[in-house]
């Protein structure tokens, strides 16, 4: 319904690309709800009230409750003209300060932040501690035992590539097939913090935390990195670990091809450690 609502009949229409970065520890998600406590809902909102229109998003990817954004893209068509500056600082005017649009785009009507995209990032950022976090709660994930790096990329590379994802599929999950690809896996450390980057084409719904349940047992010792294999060919959610906390997880964007002129960064990259 969202969908077929964003065009406006008026052929003075332009369609507008954003970059959105977001904590996502205030926000149910980001797709709107009737409370109005999604990402999206804020956004629509602060538009809708720069534009002195409706506007209608669609986004590049959804993420959950809890989980935050480096780059979120998203476009909206609009019959009102803006220079790209404007758009940015006058739509932030009205945004919760968690929640800040990076940068403005006019794109082609034939552009779709989900359906343009050639793939998508995310990252975690994990803290190795004997303490839990202080600064950092709500924006990174815990765990007090040590953790080894060489076993942790070793399970890792037992997904890589296109599989059939189902051990780490949400029950929620609303896709149409869970063979999914993953082009890589990277895990690296800077003193007490790890961070793990995840490329794929696309995603099922928890897929990352669920995976990171998994790399978890297997960093700390409880499981062998062979495991991962074979959880990953029995396709049954109940085999894995236990999907592992929202907090540290970061939706780093989409990339697109370079006609369409989208950036691939913001300034929240350099921000994230590693």
């Amino acid at each position: 319904m969202r969908e077929t609502r964003r065009r406006d009949a008026s052929a003075a229409c332009r369609r507008i690309a954003l970059g959105v970065a977001y904590r996502g520890g205030a926000y149910r998600g980001w797709q709107s709800q009737p409370d109005g406590l999604t990402v999206q809902d804020q956004v629509e909102q602060a538009l809708a009230t720069f534009a002195a229109t409706q506007v209608v998003t669609a986004c590049a990817g959804r993420t959950d409750a809890g989980v935050h954004a480096l780059n979120q893209v998203v476009h909206f068509d609009v019959p009102v003209e803006r220079d790209p500056f404007s758009w940015v600082r006058g739509t932030n005017r009205y945004l919760p300060r968690d929640i800040a649009v990076q940068w403005c785009r006019p794109v082609a009507d034939g552009f779709h932040a989900r359906n343009s995209a050639r793939g998508r990032r995310y990252a975690y950022l994990l803290l190795e501690s004997p303490a839990r976090p202080a600064l950092e709660s709500g924006l990174a994930g815990w765990v007090f035992r040590p953790l080894d790096g060489v076993a942790m990329q070793a399970a890792a590379q037992h997904l890589v590539g296109e599989h059939d994802f189902s051990s780490f599929r949400s029950s929620m999950c609303q896709a149409v097939t869970p063979v999914k690809r993953l082009n890589a896996i990277t895990i690296t450390r800077h003193g007490a913090y790890w961070r793990f980057d995840f490329d794929g084409v696309a995603f099922l719904h928890h897929m990352v935390r669920n995976i990171m349940g998994g790399l978890v047992a297997v960093g700390q010792g409880v499981r062998a990195p062979a495991w991962m294999a074979d959880v990953l060919s029995a396709r049954n959610r109940n085999v894995a670990a236990p999907t592992f906390a929202a907090a540290g997880l970061y939706f780093a964007g989409p990339y697109y091809d370079a006609v369409h002129g989208i950036p691939a960064r913001t300034p929240a990259f350099d921000w994230l450690p590693c």
